[in-house]
């Protein structure tokens, strides 16, 4: 017993009083040290100890400097050099992006230990940013032959870029969420609450395509049909017409999800589409027909691509599945790759070299960029909030567009070429 006093009471002479610091102790004689202690090293390691990112130190001071501040940093380690040897092996080990540096208000500057960075890797750099919209981008579209980038968002405008100032040149208020755009030739069209809107940008003619029920999440065009899927799970498929009134007939109503259509693709001459039902269904574009539907995922499908003769597919169920034809044309997962977040969208490009790149945006608020056919990470895209849409553009040029409103420019970058002796 007297041995336990004896450690405690040694505890407590090595403590400084938190009353003391605050200048409010009033006790003589005080059981705690009104001097300031050196802190043990330990203190700034990571893992469970008193300044773990998430937890708060056993004390009562409000003066205590949280697990990375600077403050905290240089006490532990000693001189600037340290902290900030310390934060760059921290953000090696954790690529995360600081959620202050994107507002420009972080104080921490190199001992922050977080990344102030849009990306991670080589090969691509950031070209601009163009901050206009309010809520979530739901498409990005540059016409063939245009200098105008058009993009299309829930706070229920579309915005006209200009390509060579990067300034925003007209805005469209269409009174209602922008739910989906894409472009087809001289074409855009504009999904909206049960009807899809379609701009000529060369005659500036504007035609309303009605039929959908609730919000048009998904379009795409195939074999000269434009496919837009809905809420209701039945999505509609129009062609050119000679009529007077429209350039566009209804040929169909595709029916046969249960929930709403969230994506569609175009490949090996069928059409899929992905649902809030969790499934993805086939269909024969000649026909219109559905001749099979895929269920191996146990979560929303938000995002399909076609990719030579292969189906890939993510889900809200944190993987991403690859599809391959095997036999009598049925469709089997040859691989799946899986994410520590669901995957809220998939796009393919090549890179300058051209070797295949596929982008994964996760619940994370980053994008995760692999080299096919090995799904060996080749770099990171970051955002203020999860990245809705990625679109390829002319000359390296690629665009994100974040649930922020934050769309961004990005460039891949010749990779210099080494002269042979």
């Amino acid at each position: 017993m007297d041995t336990k006093f004896a450690r405690r009471t040694e505890r407590i002479g090595r403590t400084t009083c938190s009353y003391w610091r605050a200048g409010k102790c009033n006790r003589n004689p005080c059981r705690f040290v009104h001097i300031e202690t050196p802190s043990p090293p330990a203190a700034c390691g990571y893992g469970n100890t008193a300044y773990s990112y998430g937890k708060k130190p056993h004390s009562s001071s409000e003066n205590t400097p949280k697990y990375g501040s600077k403050k905290a940093l240089l006490r532990d380690n000693g001189d600037r050099g340290d902290a900030t040897r310390v934060a760059k092996a921290f953000k090696k080990s954790s690529p995360r992006i600081c959620k202050y540096w994107i507002n420009n208000n972080c104080v921490h500057g190199e001992q922050c230990l977080y990344l102030h960075s849009w990306f991670r890797g080589d090969g691509f750099s950031t070209v601009t940013k163009l901050q206009e919209h309010k809520k979530v981008i739901t498409g990005i579209a540059l016409p063939v032959g245009s200098d105008k980038l058009y993009s299309g968002s829930t706070d229920g405008t579309v915005r006209i870029w200009d390509c060579h100032t990067g300034q925003c040149a007209k805005v469209i208020n269409l009174g209602a969420e922008v739910t989906s755009l894409i472009s087809e030739g001289s074409w855009i069209f504009v999904g909206l609450q049960n009807a899809v809107k379609a701009w000529n940008i060369q005659t500036m003619s504007e035609f309303t395509l009605d039929g959908p029920k609730g919000r048009v999440r998904a379009m795409t065009v195939g074999n000269n049909t434009l496919f837009a899927g809905a809420e209701d799970g039945v999505f509609f498929a129009w062609r050119g017409s000679s009529k007077a009134d429209s350039p566009f007939e209804l040929v169909a109503s595709l029916t046969g999800h249960t929930k709403a259509v969230v994506c569609l693709a175009v490949g090996c001459q069928m059409l899929y589409s992905g649902s809030m039902d969790q499934s993805i269904k086939v269909w024969d574009m000649d026909t219109l027909q559905c001749t099979m539907t895929l269920n191996d995922h146990t979560d929303v499908v938000p995002s399909l691509i076609c990719w030579d003769q292969y189906l890939l597919s993510s889900s809200s169920d944190r993987t991403i599945k690859v599809w391959a034809c095997i036999e009598a044309g049925s469709l089997e997962v040859i691989y799946t790759h899986t994410e520590e977040n669901g995957v809220v969208s998939l796009f393919g490009m090549p890179d300058a070299e051209g070797k295949p790149i596929l982008f994964s945006s996760c619940r994370d608020n980053s994008v995760h960029m692999y080299e096919l056919p090995s799904f060996s990470e080749r770099g990171r895209l970051f955002a203020k909030k999860d990245v809705a849409l990625i679109e390829l553009g002319p000359g390296g040029l690629f665009f994100t567009g974040d649930e922020s409103g934050l769309l961004m420019v990005w460039k891949w970058l010749e990779v210099p070429k080494v002269a042979s002796s």
